[in-house]
């Protein structure tokens, strides 16, 4: 009597499939595993990155590696995160650096007298008087800086005379027209010129006291807060004095 053998055997390919399928599976979870493990579920950093990369050439299929130029694209994302993350690094001192040279400069101002575009004065010491620029857009013959206090009243007018395109100072002794000294208060400038024809009102730049100084907390630009004045950015600035 003849004995047949009925279980059906499994093929040289059928076990080397089943092996891809178990180490593919095995690969999968291993990376899983260590994505979560090494990140929390969040971001990808660099040491976890790379514990990604060991993790992953540890459970490649021995029987379908990964090819060679996934790996090299591997390799070249680590490099571009390193590289990042130093960058990262180097602007957060390069902006701490900042901040510190903006306080810095801050402490100096305080109390220090600016130039602004302004048409209005605080006249502390009357007689120390006061001194502005007009801004000439083009050559004039003749120019007027009127000065009035806070009640709109005409105290004093400057006379301009003849001037070149450009900056042009003058100076106020703190009188009124009749020769008195005006009292302390806030005083407001007009200038006036005639150009190709037309009476043309020019801008003025006046000093003012710096109290503080503004610094911002987000990288901006440094705000000035000038007596009577409120706020301008530094870069409004025309002068600073003494």
């Amino acid at each position: 009597m003849s004995v047949s053998d009925t279980t059906s055997s499994l093929s040289m390919n059928d076990i080397l499939a089943n092996s891809s399928k178990t180490a593919s599976s095995s690969t999968t979870g291993g990376i899983a595993s260590a994505t979560n493990s090494a990140t929390g579920g969040q971001a990808l950093g660099k040491d976890a990155f790379l514990q990604l990369l060991v993790t992953q050439l540890k459970n490649q299929n021995p029987l379908d590696p990964q090819d060679n130029s996934a790996f090299v694209a591997q390799l070249a994302q680590f490099s571009s995160l390193e590289g990042i993350t130093t960058l990262n690094s180097t602007v957060s001192s390069l902006a701490g650096n900042y901040n510190s040279s903006q306080a810095l400069q801050a402490s100096s101002l305080v109390g220090r007298n600016v130039i602004v575009q302004t048409n209005t004065a605080q006249l502390d010491d009357p007689t120390k008087g006061l001194t502005g620029t007009v801004s000439v857009p083009s050559s004039i013959a003749e120019g007027t800086v009127t000065i009035t206090d806070k009640d709109g009243k005409a105290v004093r007018t400057i006379d301009l005379g003849s001037r070149a395109a450009g900056d042009a100072s003058f100076t106020w002794d703190g009188k009124d027209s009749s020769g008195t000294v005006v009292p302390v208060g806030t005083y407001t400038f007009k200038a006036n010129a005639p150009i190709n024809g037309a009476a043309t009102d020019l801008v003025t730049y006046l000093p003012a006291t710096v109290n503080s100084v503004t610094i911002s907390q987000t990288g901006g630009e440094l705000m000035l807060n000038l007596a009577g004045k409120g706020s301008v950015a530094l870069s409004k600035v025309q002068t600073i004095g003494i």
